[in-house]
């Protein structure tokens, strides 16, 4: 399984499912993240977190633990 956090600097991914639930996942998909949106990872900060990603045309820092739930095609 290739998460987010997988995805490498300038490759853009699509969500292929949201793992996890209760409010982590409600928190995700609040920020515009669901099954079928595209991602492009933009920059990861120097010590590797968080990781900012371009999603729906604005840019939205993610977690690494949070970006472990996102499983990418």
């Amino acid at each position: 399984m290739r998460t987010l956090r997988d995805v490498q600097i300038g490759e853009t991914s699509t969500v292929v499912k949201i793992h996890g639930s209760g409010a982590l996942k409600r928190r995700i998909m609040d920020m515009g993240i669901t099954k079928g949106t595209e991602i492009s990872v933009r920059k990861v900060a120097p010590l590797g977190d968080p990781i900012e990603v371009t999603v729906r045309g604005y840019e939205l820092s993610i977690r690494k633990d949070d970006a472990d739930i996102l499983e990418m095609a």
